[in-house]
């Protein structure tokens, strides 16, 4: 089976990995990571540019590796919603016949780093900065930092990945 990751990002390539061995235990699995566009903003603002971008992800890979057996995309994204400001990733996966889409859980944003962001300023800039650590971003990032490291990047993330390849598991369900 082929994989293809619509990033490089060592996190996001080694969610998808462990979320695969653990759906597909019983198979070999090949993995292709490469650099894709999102044609969204370094940092999305909201959860409808985030999800976009994901799509926007795995749609660049299906073009330029055409016969894959899955194509996933990540994107993490921020919104201040009516009780504050929190980010999240939406997963993207698609099988070249349809798409699943699913959302990580959600980390509060304090509003102290909520105003620092914007379009071209990464949540993992902020956090590197306010944290004194560097490349945060593609190590536990900041549900890794907010939590003490009870939680990281890629552990919200396999989770939803692994929610979100139910219509591929299911599919004769899903299909009504």
């Amino acid at each position: 089976m082929q994989i293809v990751i619509a990033s490089t990002n060592p996190v996001k390539v080694n969610a998808v990995k462990t979320a695969f061995c653990q759906l597909f235990p019983d198979r070999t699995l090949h993995f292709e990571a490469m650099p894709s566009q999102s044609g969204v903003a370094e940092q999305p603002m909201s959860m409808a540019e985030t999800k976009q971008g994901a799509f926007n992800r795995v749609q660049f890979c299906q073009q330029q590796l055409p016969n894959a057996d899955f194509y996933l995309a990540i994107e993490a994204g921020i919104e201040h919603f009516d009780y504050g400001a929190a980010t999240c990733a939406y997963i993207v996966i698609s099988d070249n016949l349809r798409f699943s889409i699913g959302r990580s859980a959600e980390l509060p944003i304090p509003n102290v780093i909520f105003q620092q962001l914007n379009s071209d300023t990464e949540l993992g800039t902020i956090m590197d900065r306010l944290f004194q650590t560097e490349n945060i971003k593609q190590k536990g990032g900041a549900m890794s930092l907010l939590t003490n490291g009870n939680a990281s990047r890629e552990s919200v993330y396999v989770q939803a990945i692994i929610l979100a390849m139910a219509p591929f598991l299911h599919q004769k369900l899903f299909c009504t």
